[in-house]
């Protein structure tokens, strides 16, 4: 199970209700707050590379974040981008939560989810040619990314708004938290 030696990006959702009353929003449809909007507003003064290409999760908040951060582009919708099916869980509260290897009931193991988003990201590098994959998701798929490219998918969760280059090397891939100023990756 591996994925294509090609770079890519992933940015996980602006805030939501959900995240901010720390519930559990899996396939929930959980909107963004204001503080959501504006930071994903502010990725749209970064400086993105004009060969990008935008992915998006179907799930409203990541289509909104991708509308928001990236006015001018539409982002192409990949199901497998969705977030893990967390089935009795959902709007449960966070401390409830499982750990990732254990399936809640009535919802996706994780295994699954790991193929789903390995397959996404596949077709995501694949569609985008020779342009910089840029996939707007959620902190479950960074999760599964995390554990596709050899780093742990445990630990706190990814950062709202917070843009993550997963880029393969000589020594396997490699995690960058991306700032707004960091131009090295655009080359």
């Amino acid at each position: 199970m591996s994925l294509p030696a090609k770079p890519f990006v992933l940015i996980r959702h602006g805030q939501t209700d959900a995240n901010r009353d720390l519930r559990i929003a899996g396939r929930t449809e959980a909107q963004l707050t204001q503080a959501g909007r504006r930071s994903a507003q502010a990725l749209s003064g970064w400086a993105w590379p004009q060969d990008m290409m935008l992915f998006a999760s179907p799930q409203q908040r990541a289509q909104e974040t991708a509308r928001l951060a990236f006015p001018h582009s539409s982002p192409f919708l990949l199901e497998g981008l969705r977030e893990r099916d967390w089935g009795q869980l959902e709007n449960r509260p966070v401390s409830e939560l499982l750990p990732r290897d254990q399936t809640p009931e009535g919802g996706e193991p994780w295994a699954d989810m790991i193929d789903r988003v390995r397959m996404a990201i596949t077709e995501a590098q694949r569609f985008a040619a020779a342009h910089v994959p840029v996939c707007v998701a959620h902190s479950g798929v960074i999760r599964a990314v995390r554990h596709l490219t050899g780093g742990a998918a445990d630990g706190p969760s990814p950062a709202n708004t917070t843009p993550y280059l997963f880029s393969p090397g000589p020594e396997g891939w490699r995690e960058t938290l991306l700032e707004q100023k960091d131009t090295r990756w655009i080359a």
